[in-house]
């Protein structure tokens, strides 16, 4: 993939990558990587992520982004066979839960190509043809992701296991939707409510950040691929075999219903 780097020989990141796939495929979670294939840093980390992309042969269906931070990029590729836009979602179930991250998910309606000029936000916007509500699925092939560096959290993907996306939204107010209330209501009516907040204040920094990453490496994004840019109230757990509804602000509901992958 382009954005591989060179600071870490391929067997090295081939043999990671190897590892984290079994896992992914699986559902079973390990230890931390073995210290030979341990990335050390970003760019290790990143060849790690792409030899996963290659080993499990699955089309890049979405990506989730976030604006960098001091010392970390926030970037994983999401794989078509994990992006789900109805229920039942099957998804790899913990202790009888699943856990989730509130995003917006924007749609491309035309590619965002390789090329020599850096794309402009202006640009951005006018790829994107939808915006939708959407909930980051969470899983990590490691046991204690927590014990993990973040370099290595990078190369499994940051914790990603899908993509949840729900209905399509007016692109207006979302794009514009830095605050919002959470409303979770499980089938029993009981509710929850959570005090949201966009991680970059604008939900399309990240986006703006990842196409022109992805273009300094060689990479576009493609059209029909959607991007999340970060979640408006962390992560929670939300139980399997009932249904939910999730309100964004005055944005609209969202549905879900998780069973066991």
């Amino acid at each position: 993939m382009g954005y591989r780097l060179n600071h870490q020989p391929d067997h090295v990141a081939s043999t990671a990558a190897t590892i984290l796939v079994v896992r992914r495929r699986s559902g079973e979670q390990g230890p931390r990587l073995p210290e030979s294939c341990r990335p050390s840093n970003l760019d290790a980390a990143l060849a790690i992520q792409a030899a996963v992309s290659e080993q499990l042969g699955d089309g890049i269906a979405a990506w989730k982004c976030g604006l960098p931070a001091a010392g970390r990029l926030v970037l994983a590729p999401i794989y078509a066979s994990t992006v789900h836009t109805s229920a039942p979602c099957a998804v790899w179930v913990r202790a009888g839960q699943a856990r989730v991250e509130p995003e917006l998910a924007f749609i491309l309606g035309r590619d965002l190509p390789v090329r020599d000029l850096p794309y402009t936000p202006a640009e951005v916007d006018a790829a994107i043809a939808r915006t939708h509500l959407a909930l980051e699925l969470i899983d990590s092939r490691y046991s204690d992701a927590a014990d993990a560096s973040f370099a290595e959290n990078l190369a499994d993907s940051l914790l990603n296991q899908g993509l949840f996306i729900g209905r399509q939204v007016d692109a207006g107010p979302a794009s514009a939707a830095s605050d919002m209330t959470i409303t979770i209501t499980h089938a029993t009516g009981e509710a929850t409510q959570l005090e949201g907040h966009h991680p970059s204040a604008d939900p399309r920094a990240p986006l703006y950040w990842l196409a022109e990453f992805l273009r300094s490496k060689g990479r576009g994004l493609q059209t029909g691929q959607a991007v999340i840019t970060g979640s408006y109230a962390g992560s929670f757990d939300l139980p399997a075999g009932e249904d939910i509804a999730i309100q964004y602000g005055d944005l609209g509901t969202l549905t879900v219903h998780f069973v066991q992958k």
